[in-house]
């Protein structure tokens, strides 16, 4: 197994239809992404409306991806929760299947100290042999994991990299300041892809790259060969999107404009989230053509 990871990796969405999840689409997307240059993707993600899936639907898109992706790019699985007994059960229930890592949330919502949410992520450590990749988002979770128990935690072996959401560029510009060889940092923060591979960061976990996909992997190659010009242009044609696409609550806008392209059959999300305003749409389809 690989010990990081780098490069634009996609948090897939979950396409539903009358309510289900639409197989066909799902397989239609994954195909679709095969061919872009991405290096890995995560179904089960908050993208992909984790919260709203049941197991038995887990398991289908656990499964179906991976027959999909083969060996094309490593697979990671969004495990997640704010109760680490549910979380190392719902992991042993996934490891049947053979991906090789997972993407953990920090506990949300009991708002646990740092003592708290460290031994969390050591006890899921502890259960699986599987990578592990943290993801720090506090304006969501309602806690920012400090760095000072990150780089603790980058000490476990298989606890590989973070998805770094914490929307605070000197946050992360210290960590990757401190990080230890071989310990990822992803940006989470899809506005921040650029400024962070700038600094250093290893690539980026980004919703917003299902939509100009190609584009996105060549701005992480541009920084990889040096040639920051290149990337900063291709960067201030995708900016303007990263903004629109985060206007109101992912995944919403994006499957909006992934319905309008033809590559899921429906935007439709699981309640609580349901569709994106009037002029949003307008604008959207504007930019879409």
């Amino acid at each position: 197994m690989s010990t990081s990871i780098s490069g634009v990796w996609l948090p897939i969405v979950t396409p539903f239809k009358d309510g289900e999840v639409d197989v066909k689409s799902y397989e239609r997307l994954l195909r679709h992404y095969l061919d872009t240059g991405i290096n890995g993707v995560i179904p089960l993600g908050t993208t992909g409306e984790s919260p709203t899936i049941e197991d038995d639907e887990a398991e289908a898109l656990v499964e179906l991806t991976l027959d999909v992706v083969g060996d094309r790019f490593p697979v990671y699985v969004g495990v997640g929760g704010n109760s680490t007994r549910k979380v190392v059960r719902t992991l042993r229930r996934l490891e049947c299947y053979p991906f090789e890592g997972i993407l953990s949330v920090c506990p949300y919502y009991s708002r646990p100290s740092d003592e708290g949410i460290g031994k969390h992520f050591k006890t899921i450590a502890e259960s699986t042999d599987r990578n592990i990749v943290i993801y720090n988002i506090p304006y969501r979770t309602g806690v920012n994991l400090s760095n000072d128990t990150v780089l603790e935690l980058s000490l476990i072996p298989n606890i590989v990299g973070i998805k770094d959401s914490c929307a605070n560029l000197a946050q992360t510009q210290e960590l990757l300041r401190r990080r230890p060889p071989g310990f990822s940092v992803m940006t989470g923060e899809d506005a921040q892809f650029y400024t962070t591979l700038a600094l250093g960061g290893d690539g980026g976990i980004l919703a917003s790259a299902h939509l100009r996909t190609e584009a996105f992997v060549q701005v992480f190659r541009s920084i990889a060969d040096n040639d920051h010009q290149s990337a900063c242009r291709i960067w201030s044609t995708l900016e303007p999107w990263v903004r629109t696409l985060f206007r109101e609550p992912n995944p919403m806008p994006l499957k909006h404009c992934l319905a309008r392209l033809g590559l899921i059959e429906s935007p439709e999300c699981r309640l609580p989230l349901t569709g994106i305003s009037g002029p949003l749409a307008v604008e959207m389809n504007l930019m879409l053509g």
